[in-house]
Order: C-alpha cells, then structure tokens, then sequence
C-alpha cells in the first residue's frame, strides 16, 4: 500500500525522540488491577502467564510487550485500559520469564519466537468465545507479532483480522548495532543489566547447564545475543539468530490489514527498520511513519491522558480495512 501520512503532531517542546521516548516511560497512566491472570502450560513443561481484561465483548486484542516489559509495561497497560473501555476484551501474553515469576526451562523468549503466541491463539479459539481476533505488538512484541502474520500466510486463521504494531525493530541486527552509539547507552546498560540478571538467576537453578563465565564482558545485544539468546534457542550465533528472526523478511506474506507505526525519530530504529519497499508491494501492510514520536512514547498534550497511538490503535480497530 502507498505509505500512510500520520496524523500524529507533538507541541515543539516534545519533539526530541529521547523525550518523546523517556517521559511516556516514566509517567503514563494504566491501573493494572484490571487483569485477570491465567496460566497456561506448554509442551515443552513450562508455562504462560496471560492477563485479561473481560469486558464481555466478543472482540478481542491480543498484546505482545517489548523487550524485558511485561502487561505491566506503562505502554500496555495504557493500551489495555483504553480499548477495554472502548468495546474490546484484551489479553496480553507475558513472555516467559516475565510474569514476575522465572520460567521453567532453559530457554527464555526472543524476538522471533512466534510458537507461544501461536499456542496462546489455540487457547483462546478453543474458548470459542470470540469472533474476531486482532494482534498487537510494541518494540520486540511487535516483531513477534509480524513475523507470525508473515509465517502464517494465506493460512492464518480467518478469526484474526487485523495486526496493529508500534516502534518495530524488524531489522534485528541493524537495531542491535544502532543501539552501541553513545546516545543509547542508558537504555542499552539497562536492558543488558536486566538480560544479565536472568541469566543469573537461571544459571543459580541450572548451572550445570548455563555458564556465566565472563558474563561482566558483555557489553552490547550483539554480545550477549552472539553468547546466550542464540545458543539458548537453537540458533548458530546472533548473526543467525537476527536473520532468522527479523519480521522484515515476512513482510511480504502478510495477508491481514496490517499497521506499522515507526516513528522517523526512534532512537532504538535505524533506516533499515522503516520497511518502505515492503510495504509499498503489499496492500495489507500499512506502514505510518510520525516525523516524532520516539520509541513507544507518541506523547502529546491530550488533557485527558489517551495518547496518540491509543487512538490510532482503536481506530484501525474499528475501520472497514
């Protein structure tokens, strides 16, 4: 489809990416009370936490979080708040590991693993509760969320309609490169910081299985992908890993209505991350790219605490596309 104009404007003093970026972060609103938790389990003996807001609707949105972000995550649970009170039941998938509660197995999630959303589907259809499902991603989530659609191709399950993503990094390894400039630092030690700490954990409970030799070495996602996400998961090396894994190299076979929103000031996306070509050959993805907006932030100064992406979201939601 041809490349949507975005509506979304910020006042001068929020146009900074970094801004834009931190301070949704840091302030948005959601109560979290609202969830309903359930536990599901895998084949592989380990379990999936999934929070749900019942509204009584029988349309559903399904959200993934971002990296190391949970349905507590300021994003989601804003999100979660906004189409529950606007006609929609919403779960989100909490990615193993963070629920608040290690998970059982070696392994952890990563940006491509589409097989627990794909059996979260399952559960939720065999509920045979809802007619339509939609899916949503922030950041990592909505890689997740893409590369599924895309491996799902003209056999995606016609209960799910719509696929809603914002700040992608679908160009894996071009963001984990991007993110070892100086100006990302403080959000890279922190993510790294929380990765690690995993690892930590896990190795205390398997250590004849995870070595943490050298782990203080590892510096950048290329390091610690190139040592842990991509042995952990049954990949060669982080190079693999990205390849494999990478929701820009699916774009092509997505047969749903498909929105992108990937704002041209993402401190986490390089250029490789704003799927122009893709997009423009395929008339179900819909790729919106705001001159702002930062990563996940698209703050503005609505004095009634809905931000710019709720909005949008709800209103791809209810469009005849």
């Amino acid at each position: 489809m041809p490349i949507a104009r975005s509506s979304f404007k910020a006042p001068f003093y929020l146009r900074n990416g970094h801004v834009q970026t931190l301070l949704p972060a840091l302030f948005r609103n959601g109560d979290a009370s609202i969830y309903r938790r359930e536990r599901i389990n895998t084949k592989d003996d380990d379990f999936l936490d999934l929070d749900w807001v019942d509204t009584g609707s029988k349309n559903l949105v399904l959200i993934c979080h971002g990296l190391e972000g949970s349905s507590k995550s300021t994003s989601v649970v804003s999100m979660a708040n906004y189409l529950s009170k606007n006609g929609y039941d919403v779960l989100v998938l909490n990615f193993r590991s963070c629920s608040g509660e290690m998970n059982k197995q070696l392994r952890f999630y990563h940006s491509g693993e589409t097989g627990d959303i794909n059996l979260v589907i399952n559960h939720v259809v065999a509920k045979e509760k809802y007619d339509r499902i939609n899916l949503m991603g922030f950041s990592l989530g909505g890689n997740v969320v893409l590369k599924y659609v895309g491996e799902e191709g003209n056999n995606i399950l016609p209960i799910i309609k719509k696929t809603i993503v914002f700040s992608v990094p679908c160009h894996l390894e071009s963001s984990a490169y991007y993110m070892n400039r100086w100006l990302d630092k403080i959000y890279l030690n922190n993510f790294l910081r929380s990765l690690k700490s995993k690892i930590v954990i896990k190795h205390k409970l398997m250590p004849d299985k995870l070595s943490i030799e050298y782990i203080d070495n590892i510096k950048t996602f290329h390091d610690f992908d190139n040592r842990y996400t991509g042995p952990m998961h049954g990949f060669v090396d982080a190079h693999d890993y990205y390849t494999k894994s990478s929701s820009i190299y699916y774009l092509e076979n997505i047969r749903i209505p498909s929105l992108i929103v990937n704002a041209l000031n993402d401190p986490f996306l390089p250029h490789e991350c704003y799927p122009v070509s893709q997009a423009e050959n395929n008339q179900n993805v819909f790729l919106e790219m705001p001159e702002t907006g930062g990563h996940v932030g698209f703050l503005n100064t609505s004095i009634n605490g809905v931000y710019w992406s709720e909005q949008r979201a709800l209103s791809f939601l209810n469009s005849m596309q």
